[in-house]
This record gives C-alpha cells, sequence and structure tokens, in this order.
C-alpha cells in the first residue's frame, strides 16, 4: 500500500451537502483545533496528505475536492471564486466547526482569501500557499492560453501514460504523489477550468479586508513574487509572509515539510500573541 494510502486509512472520508452540491472531505476527526486545507485546479485533497501529515499531530485536518474535483459534484457551471468560497464556507457551515485555521495553495488560496473576506466568515487564522494572486494580463493570458484543451486531450491517455509523463516532469516527486496528482487530474472535470475566466477578484482590495492573522508563504520560483508579498504585508498589518527560497508552485508537493515547519512556526506565534484554540 502506498504511503498516502495507509495514511489516508487512517482517516475518514465524508460527503457534506453545501451551497447546493455535495463536497467530498477527508478528515481525521481528532479532538483537536480544525484545519481545513483546499488544494488547487487539478488537484484533491489526496494530493495535501504530504502537507496534512506533518500537521495532524496538532490539528484535525479536514480535507475536501472542489467542486468538479475528486469525489466532489461536478456541476456544469458555478466555479468561479465566489461559488467555490461559498463552498467552503458551507463545508465549515455543515460540519459544525469552530472557527477553523483555512489553508489554500494556488486556486485554494484564492478561494481561501475570498471566504477568509466574505462578511460573517468565522476563522482563526488563513494560511494562502502561493496564491493565484495574478495580473490582469496574466489572468488573460492563462484564460486564452490552451490549459484546458490540453486537459481534455490528457483525458484521453492511459493512466500509466501520465504517470510515467509526471514522473519524467517531476523526478523528485515520491511514487505514491505522482499517482494521487495523475488520479486527481482524471477525475477533474473540464468545467473546472471555468474559474481561470477574468477577472479574478481584485486581489488587494481582498488582503485589505482580511481580519484574521494571515501567513503567505511563497517560493522563490512561484507565482507571488517578493516584491507583491512586501506590498500585500504593507495592505495589512494582519499579514505576514514568508519565502522558501529554492522552492516553485507547488510548496505543498515538493517542500511539505518546509511548508508545514512555517505553517506551525506561525500559528504557534499567533497562539501565544492572541490565543489559538488548543487541544481537547
Amino acid at each position: 500500500m502506498s504511503e498516502p494510502e495507509a495514511l489516508a486509512t487512517s482517516w475518514r472520508s465524508g460527503t457534506c451537502h453545501a451551497n447546493g452540491i455535495d463536497i467530498h472531505y477527508r478528515r481525521t476527526d481528532a479532538n483537536k483545533p480544525p484545519l481545513v486545507a483546499l488544494h488547487g485546479l487539478i488537484g484533491s485533497g489526496a494530493c495535501l496528505l504530504p502537507l496534512a501529515h506533518a500537521l495532524e499531530k496538532d490539528f484535525d485536518l479536514i480535507l475536501p475536492d472542489a467542486r468538479g474535483h475528486g469525489g466532489s459534484s461536478a456541476p456544469e457551471s458555478g466555479y468561479l471564486y465566489g461559488d467555490l468560497a461559498g463552498d467552503i464556507l458551507g463545508l465549515i457551515e455543515g460540519l459544525a466547526l469552530p472557527p477553523p485555521v483555512l489553508v489554500g495553495h494556488s486556486m485554494g488560496g484564492m478561494t481561501a482569501a475570498v471566504a477568509a473576506g466574505t462578511p460573517g466568515s468565522m476563522l482563526t487564522a488563513l494560511i494562502l500557499i502561493d496564491p493565484t494572486f495574478i495580473s490582469p494580463a496574466w489572468q488573460q493570458e492563462v484564460h486564452e492560453s490552451d490549459i484546458a484543451a490540453e486537459h481534455r486531450q490528457l483525458l484521453l491517455s492511459t493512466r500509466d501514460e501520465l504517470i510515467t509523463a509526471a514522473r519524467l516532469r517531476s523526478p523528485n516527486r515520491s511514487p505514491e504523489l505522482i499517482e494521487q496528482l495523475v488520479e486527481a487530474r482524471l477525475r477533474t472535470s473540464p468545467s473546472a477550468f471555468e474559474v481561470l475566466t477574468p477577472p479574478n477578484p481584485d486581489w488587494r482590495e481582498l488582503v485589505r479586508t482580511i481580519a484574521v492573522p494571515t501567513l503567505l508563504l511563497i517560493g522563490g520560483r512561484g507565482v507571488v513574487s517578493i516584491e507583491t508579498a512586501r506590498e500585500l504585508q504593507s495592505l495589512n498589518s494582519l499579514l505576514r509572509y514568508r519565502l522558501i527560497a529554492d522552492a516553485g508552485h507547488g510548496l505543498p508537493y515538493d517542500e511539505p515539510e518546509q511548508s508545514s515547519a512555517a505553517i506551525l512556526a506561525f500559528l504557534k506565534e499567533v497562539a501565544a500573541r492572541d490565543g489559538l484554540p488548543r487541544k481537547g
């Protein structure tokens, strides 16, 4: 049995009906403060297991699949960030969670930021891992690229073909993670690419509205530059950033230990200052 699969068997899988769809999730169900972690486009909750494994000692981990991904519903439309954020806020309410720590990577990072900026949202802290905070020109470029068409073409490939190609692209990733990423690819609806439709939420204005302690975690070769991170810190005194210099956009996949260490250090800081909930 692969490592992610072995880890997953000690968790509980469930489905929560929220915001008009069924959201599949994995959960440790531990008597600890809740932490909800959101994956990126063409991912799934299972793809965050390496990161989650380093956090589950301290938190009750909940790893949902975004709509159109994994085991969650895949409606024909409704994939903009407001829809995705509504799903997560509905999940938090549906599972009757106390205010959780909300973590998001890439698309999940923007989703988490939109959720945190929604009036009435109840969170303890926010972790944004190289979120899709990109310029309008870059948004347009991504939208007009062939990424959605490429996905449709890749869905015609066999699982073994995709695994072979993924291993060549990312030779340092574990075989288990490669398999999870390929499985996530195969279970991503083409409709999910609607999220790439410009304009994205105005992330500068969004950051100004966030009212909980926030960590922006970026890589030296990622999407969010160090200059942007410094600008965002100047816009909100509750935001701090941390740079992992030798990493790219795939921080939870390629640097789960460094990412989790940065997250835990930040949350310990917040707990010492503001009093995060402790283990039950």
